[in-house]
């Protein structure tokens, strides 16, 4: 028992009580060194990122705050201006190309255009809104969940201001006499109520073919492609190649508004939104419907 005395020995052996005191006393203090050490090191290490995030100066309320502000416009505020500011340059050009239209090319100019403007915005500006620039390819991206309810009137409204700018733009850089000589650019290809059938028919089946090219092509995720924006615009060039002659072809009420604004010219305007707005109703309800894939469809989904 001497033995095993000496060579286990208990913690109070050989030491006073106020040793004992002092001894618990420092490992306190270096307990509490410690821990203040920690706390003081975590403080050192959360202010630079604070900083470098939010700037310096602020608590951890301001940076939420600061983020907070970021998600809001980049979620609502940076898409509306990427639409008004692609809707404004694809209309731009587009007037341009019917304005300064040379009649011995036919439809060409204005159908390659207006396919190559905008399949080369869609492919620059697309990551940030989707690339629409069309309030009928917003229509059809809303049913079939490719846009958010909520943000489907702040983007018709950036488009058609757009397309408002664009038109303002073009008649400004234009001579006056081509202006008038190409209507400002608006769709006058109607102009007598027998034409309406053909006419509105034509943009329903036009702009359904554009809508199916941005839902099969760029949202349907079983289907979507990094050639996308080009689709879409060669779809452009395809309607204007084919139908220019029957209702002008345009597929787009925002293409249509801006020039009728400007050129005061609203004979069977109607036709540009409602031939446009059934054709992207038409692809929406066939891909929700049919042809999307199992996460867009509502039906027949299987196991």
């Amino acid at each position: 028992m001497a033995t095993s005395s000496h060579s286990v020995p208990e913690p109070h052996v050989g030491v006073r009580g106020d040793d004992l005191s002092r001894w618990h006393g420092q490992g306190r203090a270096q307990s509490a060194i410690s821990n203040t050490d920690i706390s003081v090191s975590g403080e050192q290490e959360a202010v630079p990122t604070c900083d470098l995030e939010f700037g310096s100066g602020g608590g951890r309320q301001r940076g939420m705050g600061v983020r907070g502000h970021g998600f809001l416009y980049e979620q609502c505020v940076q898409p509306c201006l990427v639409e008004l500011l692609g809707s404004t340059l694809f209309v731009f050009i587009g007037c341009l190309s019917v304005i300064e239209h040379r009649p011995d090319t036919g439809p060409l100019q204005p159908a390659l255009a207006h396919g190559l403007t905008l399949g080369l915005i869609i492919a620059t500006l697309g990551n940030i809104s989707g690339g629409h620039f069309n309030p009928a390819v917003s229509l059809a991206a809303t049913l079939i969940g490719g846009l958010d309810l909520m943000m489907l009137l702040p983007y018709w409204a950036s488009q058609l201001c757009g397309g408002l700018i664009g038109a303002a733009l073009a008649k400004a850089v234009s001579p006056e006499e081509r202006f008038w000589n190409a209507s400002g650019a608006a769709f006058v290809t109607v102009q007598e109520p027998g034409q309406l059938t053909g006419a509105v028919v034509t943009e329903v089946m036009l702009t359904a073919l554009l809508a199916l090219a941005v839902c099969m092509g760029a949202i349907n995720e079983s289907t979507e492609g990094p050639l996308a924006p080009f689709s879409i615009g060669y779809s452009v060039t395809v309607g204007i190649l084919a139908g220019s002659a029957v209702s002008g072809a345009c597929m787009n009420p925002a293409r249509a508004f801006g020039p009728a604004v400007v050129a005061n010219r609203w004979d069977f305007h109607w036709v540009y939104w409602l031939g446009p707005l059934l054709g992207s109703l038409l692809v929406g309800a066939l891909t929700r419907f049919f042809i999307g894939d199992k996460k867009t469809r509502l039906i027949l989904k299987g196991q």
